[in-house]
């Protein structure tokens, strides 16, 4: 086995899969799971998966099809914590962290699949086809997921106003 290529093609992609890993778990520590058991996975099939055409799209689907078994086992389903702490004296420039903290926390409420593909299409830019055959599922399914799971952040991020009875 070729133990040099594999850490020097894990090195470079090592945090950009954390990254990915994060946004669709909502946690570093689950991330860092997934991304382990993902890694340990393609280690185990160097030999063979380093032959690959397009070794990013078979590494980005390990992870992914990890991160969803993941998600599947019953001991996953426990929070420690459910809401983010309160933020104390906010300056006008943490408005923009507090936006990304809101929208995490609404990308993580979604469902595993649609999360799945809102991270794959807007964090990794990739196309419709590109998400359908990481998710491996139709091009079809990946739009519908993405306009239900779009429909709900938006809901979920837009400040309604209390309606006053006048």
């Amino acid at each position: 086995m070729d133990d040099d290529s594999f850490r020097e093609f894990i090195g470079v992609r090592l945090d950009p899969l954390r990254r990915t890993a994060y946004l669709m778990s909502g946690d570093w520590h689950a991330a860092d799971d997934v991304v382990s058991t993902a890694v340990t996975k393609i280690y185990q099939d160097w030999r063979r998966i380093s032959q690959m055409e397009n070794l990013d799209a078979y590494v980005r689907r390990t992870l992914v099809n990890t991160w969803l078994m993941e998600r599947r086992r019953p001991w996953r389903r426990e929070r420690s914590v459910p809401d983010l702490p309160p933020v104390a004296g906010q300056r006008a420039d943490d408005q923009m962290v507090n936006d990304r903290l809101s929208l995490l926390k609404h990308l993580v409420a979604l469902p595993p699949r649609q999360r799945a593909v809102v991270v794959l299409r807007f964090y990794c830019d990739l196309s419709v086809e590109q998400t359908a055959q990481v998710l491996d599922c139709s091009t079809g399914t990946v739009k519908s997921q993405a306009a239900r799971a779009l429909v709900t952040l938006r809901a979920a991020m837009i400040d309604v106003p209390d309606l006053v009875e006048g």
